[in-house]
């Protein structure tokens, strides 16, 4: 039977740490990109193609894949009709996470125990549609049907997190920002300067130089501090590092603000000096850093100016990343201002020269470095087993903080499930071979520690 009780679940071990540790614990989506808005209006959806497949180009990408025509992807397709093209695309996607994804969502929040395809497409939709009508099926009813208790919302340091504000008063989960300053790194993006005005507007700050722009983080950092926010989230890319003197920077940054053309090194120099800066900040406030490193982004340029970015057209970058990253945690080191730090890769080829990389700066804090979840592209049963097994080869997977939904989706929380299952099918192999203790209350701590605890301490949100 398709997602039986004990799917994933290969030996007895495996599935007492599931269903007796596992399976209940609560959820911290420390990552994600659900609109703090959104959440805070608590409206209903309007179908059931609305909440899966407005934004997700995970989807999107399948569909494509399948020959679907675009008006039915991200066009003005009628709802049904995508909703039926998606089906379609499910039928094909066996062995995809996505296929999983979907079952397990259908089966979590719906009810509905049947297999999506074209034939049982208008039963499903018209059984979701008349769920996601009703009052459970608010937003932050599936949030709260999920058993969360905090989510990490993605937000500009601009931003002035009026809607988190407000959802202050929602007593069963906890709302908090994330700081992402993608658009004040990014000195070689469209827009720069125009971005530093809006930024220096929101900090109090008139930025004409390099200690400016430090001075409008650091107003917002505090700003986020005292919004409950307790994490970073940096969308890096690829890792550079150059030193420079002030001036080069006060130079670098006029030179942006004029609408002047900057070197691949002027680029790299202004990068690794914010980043520094704003290490310094996250130190100070005992906040934790997250580094997304190795996405290659708006691969296809013609869709990129049809549709814009985040709509599918990104995949993973294969750049050196060892030397620049340890040049970085070298010079921070010498400060003693490195924060906790997650490391998060597209390309998992990068997992072991993380693991042993991050091994060189662990020191007072419990596993102040951590190699993150399987993200994005990796998001699969494999992809899960390889960053965990390099994990626990090369650190100590019993302090992982564990899961993320990395999501514009509110009924992306099963991926929690899938991932808890994972988790328990391989310490359960373990056991059943006799490398780690076949000792329930030993691995079950372990579990419920992964899946919640470690994360509950770590970030102190």
């Amino acid at each position: 039977m398709l997602l039986n009780d004990d799917f994933l679940l290969g030996t007895d071990m495996a599935k007492k740490l599931f269903h007796n540790h596992a399976k209940n614990m609560p959820i911290i989506d420390f990552h994600c990109h659900l609109s703090p808005q959104e959440i805070y209006e608590d409206l209903n959806f309007a179908s059931i193609t609305e909440v899966w497949l407005k934004g997700d180009h995970y989807k999107w990408r399948l569909m494509r894949a399948n020959g679907v025509p675009e008006n039915l992807i991200t066009g003005d397709g009628e709802d049904f009709d995508k909703f039926y093209a998606w089906a379609g695309t499910v039928e094909k996607a066996l062995g995809n996470p996505l296929y999983v994804w979907a079952h397990l969502e259908l089966r979590r929040f719906f009810d509905i125990d049947l297999t999506l395809s074209r034939e049982t497409a208008r039963e499903i939709y018209d059984r979701a549609n008349a769920l996601l009508a009703t009052a459970s099926f608010s937003r932050r009813s599936l949030i709260r049907s999920s058993n969360v208790t905090a989510i990490c919302t993605t937000d500009d340091p601009a931003d002035d997190l009026h809607f988190h504000e407000l959802l202050k008063s929602e007593k069963a989960f906890t709302v908090v920002p994330a700081f992402r300053p993608d658009k004040a790194m990014n000195i070689h993006a469209a827009g720069f300067a125009d971005y530093l005005v809006t930024l220096g507007a929101s900090a109090g700050v008139r930025i004409g130089t390099f200690s400016d722009i430090v001075a409008a983080l650091t107003a917002r950092v505090d700003f986020f501090h005292s919004m409950g926010g307790r994490l970073s989230d940096h969308a890096l890319d690829i890792v550079v590092y150059a030193e420079a003197t002030e001036a080069e920077l006060d130079t670098i940054v006029a030179t942006a603000i004029a609408g002047g053309t900057l070197t691949a090194t002027e680029n790299a120099q202004y990068r690794t000096n914010v980043l520094k800066a704003l290490m310094r900040m996250y130190h100070v406030k005992n906040w934790t850093m997250q580094l997304h490193l190795h996405a290659l982004r708006n691969t296809n340029q013609v869709m990129l100016g049809k549709l814009g970015p985040d709509t599918g057209y990104d995949g993973m970058n294969d750049r050196a990343i060892a030397e620049p990253l340890a040049a970085l945690f070298d010079s921070m080191e010498s400060e003693d201002s490195i924060p906790r730090t997650m490391l998060y890769s597209l390309n998992p080829n990068d997992y072991l020269v993380l693991a042993t990389l991050m091994g060189s700066y662990q020191k007072e804090t419990v596993q102040k470095m951590q190699l993150g979840s399987a993200w994005w592209h990796n998001d699969t049963r494999n992809g899960m087993r390889l960053q965990l097994s390099t994990f626990a080869e090369e650190s100590l997977l019993s302090n992982f903080v564990g899961m993320l939904t990395d999501s514009r989706s509110f009924l992306s929380y099963p991926r929690h499930e899938y991932f808890r299952r994972v988790l328990c099918e391989l310490v359960g192999e373990w056991a059943e071979i006799g490398e780690v203790p076949d000792d329930e209350a030993v691995l079950g701590q372990m579990v419920e520690d992964i899946c919640f605890n470690n994360a509950n301490n770590y970030f102190g949100l």
